[in-house]
């Protein structure tokens, strides 16, 4: 009875064992994860600009709500910010950019930021997290932070753009059927 206990407690313990191998650790586990993430997010925020028709860039779910062509232009900005907050680059510069803009521009824009951020982020790594970058308000903050509002904003605002998609009738990216194979 006894050993069928622990064989049964080795059956178990097993596949937790392996998946422990799996997962070697990983170098720079924060900003790795934090690119990444970026791919995935350029895509997709990408794919919902896209998705908006022109006219609907004008449209806010309340009065008191952006458009969402404020929206796109929002992402395009604060991508700048915090990638050049991040790394120490040059952010693009976008103070000309208007939420009024035609859609074409605004989507080249929201592009150009998460390309901006690909290359600003390529050589940061997790060795300098605690040291501090200009915040908001004047304030600093450190790195990390600054890296969490970038992941942030990145959740936030996607889930913005699918609800504003939605209200229009239209799938988000990530509720697009996939292409049968």
């Amino acid at each position: 009875m006894k050993r069928l206990g622990m064989i049964a407690a080795a059956a178990l313990l097993l596949p937790l064992a392996a998946s422990a191998q799996e997962a070697a650790p990983v170098a720079n586990p924060v900003t790795s994860t934090v690119k990444a993430q970026l791919g995935r997010y350029a895509k997709n925020m990408v794919g919902a600009a896209t998705l908006m028709p022109p006219d609907k860039y004008g449209f806010k779910p309340t009065p008191e709500m952006m458009t969402f062509g404020h929206l796109v232009m929002h992402i395009a900005q604060s991508n700048g910010i915090l990638c050049s907050r991040i790394s120490g680059a040059t952010a693009p510069d976008t103070k000309d950019l208007k939420d009024t803009d035609p859609k074409d521009k605004l989507v080249a824009a929201l592009q150009a930021s998460f390309e901006f951020c690909s290359t600003a982020l390529a050589n940061v790594d997790d060795s300098k997290l605690g040291e501090p970058v200009p915040g908001f308000g004047g304030r600093t903050m450190p790195r990390a932070a600054a890296i969490l509002a970038l992941s942030d904003d990145w959740y936030d605002h996607y889930s913005q753009q699918a609800v504003y998609l939605r209200l229009n009738g239209i799938l988000p990216p990530t509720a697009q059927p996939r292409p049968a194979q």
